[in-house]
């Protein structure tokens, strides 16, 4: 088993979706503890990577404030997580790219090392969480390694007119981690959910 190293991992927070649970705001530039969401998940997953990136369709000049690289998808039209997942990976210089989304600012610590980890045991080209829930494994997709030589495979997926993340991953090898502290993964889609991760 060669493992990952973390030059070998660039990170990318994922902050292009229409917020539209949010009434239509920009999630990430939502304040979270007197910072945006997307900087609370930026540095969280810094210390994680070799390098990290921002995926975002508006509000650019906010996000390039946080001091990484920002894209837009190469797909038009808002086509959801995968659209980001692909901007990433046709930018990412390493071998392995890991995305998190920026409405959960208080993921794992180490989520890359545990992912890196099972996909070099498993020899699997995508690595993703999952938390239990009510003694149930339950995918978390957004979450995410992979290797970065998928991108056409992403592409033709995306261009075939399909959006879902399961669906494009199942076509790859891939491994679930098992992570037991669910709440980690709580996400602010909602005004009310992101009152409570204030708490």
């Amino acid at each position: 088993m060669n493992p990952i190293a973390r030059e070998d991992i660039t990170g990318l927070v994922l902050a292009g979706g229409r917020g539209s649970r949010m009434g239509g705001v920009d999630k990430g530039l939502q304040d979270h503890r007197g910072i945006p969401l997307a900087l609370h998940a930026l540095r969280r997953l810094q210390p994680q990577v070799g390098t990290a990136m921002l995926s975002a369709n508006r509000n650019l000049p906010d996000y390039e404030a946080m001091g990484v690289p920002v894209w837009s998808d190469s797909i038009e039209g808002y086509a959801g997580p995968l659209a980001g997942l692909l901007t990433g990976l046709e930018h990412a210089r390493t071998d392995w790219l890991v995305t998190v989304p920026c409405d959960t600012p208080d993921f794992p610590s180490d989520l890359v090392d545990r992912l890196a980890e099972a996909a070099a045991a498993q020899g699997a080209e995508i690595a993703m969480a999952a938390t239990r829930e009510d003694g149930e494994l339950r995918a978390q997709p957004v979450f995410c390694l992979l290797r970065t030589g998928l991108a056409p495979s992403l592409l033709a997926f995306l261009q075939a007119g399909e959006r879902k993340f399961g669906q494009w991953t199942a076509q790859h090898r891939r491994v679930q981690v098992a992570f037991d502290d669910a709440a980690a993964f709580f996400n602010a889609n909602t005004s009310d959910e992101l009152r409570q991760l204030q708490g």
